[in-house]
């Protein structure tokens, strides 16, 4: 007999309250885990990479305490984000300064460095203002955060040196691409890139980041099937296929994910085109009933009738491109499977209706809180804060222990595994926590003047802020500020140049005139075009 567990307290819950006062009080709670979490594992795990709740220790599983330092970056942007916590955000930052070293003899994965890495220092670095850190000149062109995170990033360009331009899966941290590290790649591995790489590019106007990350996004293009789809596993060397199930969880999410949050945050059509073309074969062959499946890349026969717990993002990304029937029906889909079960299991049998053998676990992931936090700001839908109050409780009261959060290992019985993972902290609990407070400045609204460039204002958070794949945000503005900087300069010294009054006075192009022009040009307010950003929604002209 199927085990069902529950937890609703009723939709009634919510309209007993104050709203206000509900989400006051919500957020407290949110705080208090955080804080529980985040305590017991700088008391019993620290140095090592992650937090025993079990046993009230630690291990290292990336090896040499590695994560100790990623951990750190991937939670530091919480603290200022959804706590307030400047003090201990400023402490943070500071040690991390201090202390960290990328010259390490290490393997790392490509991918998850750029997400929690890369990703996690220039979210802090831009972050920092508001954190209320001392900022250097030129911030946020430039700064300490910037240049660790371009440091990481220096360490990842030796795997894009391979034929088509797409990754390997891992570098050394110290020697490089290993001469026997294996071709074969997931797609996210190829094509998770363009965030992190084109917003260190912007910020610190070195353009190779962004044109490696822009080529690799076009050599996974170019090899998509004769029916539009993608597989899971490549040869980034070959740009053959050698796992050939096509959809959208595991080993593919975060590619189509980028293409939207790219086409955001660097106003590109051409990205936004590449993941509409995708969409449209997606909905063609892996939907059914509003559920998505695993077809083949080449023939779109089904070939694993499942739902994972990591495609749970995808109604949120629906909800960014506007297709919000679509996003409200499949959360729908997804959040029955929570109430089944009080957490989401790795995979579910859709026939079958229940859990797949041994992967009935549930490690506390984000991705069903992030897209009810998208639907919410895009439909104000109670619904969606109904699911966040089940997942506090069901989380409170299933993974509760002593020294932290632990991961479900088998939701039929709510046994627990001995791992509270990062991504827990850095991304779960953020969600959560944004998901009720819908006046937050990470939802945008909150725009504030700071210098930028070597001269000059910019105004940031005019646009609201992207998330990347590891909830690390990124405000688009800064990036605008800092890359029109370059282009300003440019645009002024060529008017200039073609200037008759400027030949005929013989003035140079560094002159005052031009150093006044340049002032005026450099940092618009409102950076974004009319498309884009509207409660959550991506508004293009054809919707």
């Amino acid at each position: 007999m199927k085990k069902r567990f529950l937890i609703s307290m009723g939709p009634s819950w919510l309209k007993k309250k104050k709203k206000s006062a509900t989400e006051f009080a919500l957020r407290s709670r949110i705080r208090s885990m955080f804080y529980h979490a985040y305590n017991s594992y700088l008391d019993h795990a620290f140095p090592y990479d992650e937090l025993r709740p079990l046993t009230c220790d630690g291990q290292d599983t990336w090896g040499r305490h590695l994560l100790t330092e990623i951990l750190g970056i991937s939670i530091v942007d919480v603290l200022v984000q959804v706590l307030g916590n400047r003090t201990e955000f400023q402490r943070v930052a500071s040690l991390l300064q201090d202390t960290v070293d990328f010259d390490i003899d290490v393997n790392a994965s490509v991918f998850e460095t750029n997400i929690r890495v890369v990703g996690g220092l220039l979210s802090a670095h831009l972050l920092s203002g508001r954190a209320g850190m001392e900022l250097e000149p030129g911030w946020p062109c430039s700064g300490p955060l910037l240049r660790m995170a371009e440091d990481a990033a220096k360490k990842l360009l030796p795997a894009f040196e391979t034929p088509s331009g797409m990754p390997y899966g891992t570098v050394n941290l110290l020697r490089g691409v290993n001469p026997s590290e294996t071709p074969v790649t997931c797609t996210a591995g190829v094509g998770t890139f363009i965030l992190e790489f084109a917003s260190l590019s912007r910020l610190t106007g070195n353009q190779t980041y962004e044109d490696l990350a822009r080529k690799a996004l076009l050599a996974l293009w170019e090899t998509r099937s004769n029916i539009g789809l993608v597989g899971n596993h490549i040869d980034v060397v070959t740009q053959k296929w050698v796992a050939q199930d096509a959809g959208i969880g595991a080993g593919v999410d975060s590619y189509f994910e980028y293409l939207v949050k790219g086409s955001i945050l660097l106003q590109d059509p051409s990205l936004l085109h590449m993941f509409h073309e995708y969409d449209r074969v997606i909905q063609n062959y892996t939907r059914f009933d509003d559920w998505y499946l695993w077809v083949q890349m080449h023939k779109g026969t089904v070939s694993m009738p499942v739902f994972q717990s990591l495609e749970a993002f995808w109604p949120g990304l629906q909800s960014l491109i506007g297709d919000l029937e679509s996003a409200v029906r499949t959360f729908q889909n997804y959040y029955s499977v929570w109430r089944q079960f009080g957490g989401l299991p790795e995979f579910y049998s859709i026939p079958q209706g229940f859990t797949v053998d041994k992967r009935e676990g549930y490690p506390l992931r984000p991705e069903l809180i992030e897209s009810a936090m998208y639907l919410y700001r895009a439909t104000g839908d109670h619904l969606y804060l109904q699911l966040g109050l089940d997942a506090l409780e069901s989380i409170e009261k299933i993974s509760r222990t002593p020294c932290g959060y632990a991961s479900v290992k088998d939701l039929r019985d709510h046994q627990l595994d001995n791992r509270m993972e990062s991504f827990f902290l850095a991304e779960t609990i953020k969600y959560l926590y944004l998901l009720f407070d819908p006046t937050h400045f990470l939802h945008g609204g909150g725009a504030w003047e700071e210098g930028g460039g070597t001269t000059g204002r910019c105004v940031l958070g005019t646009g609201g802020y992207i998330f990347n794949t590891e909830a690390h945000p990124i405000d688009a503005a800064a990036l605008y500020c800092c890359h029109r900087h370059d282009a300003d300069q440019s645009e002024i010294r060529n008017i200039l140049l073609a200037s008759p009054s400027a030949s005929s006075t013989g003035q140079s192009q560094s002159g005052s005139s031009s150093q006044s022009q340049s002032s005026m040009l450099r940092c618009p307010v409102q950076p974004f075009s009319s498309k884009l950003s509207v409660k959550g929604q991506v508004f293009t002209e054809n919707n």
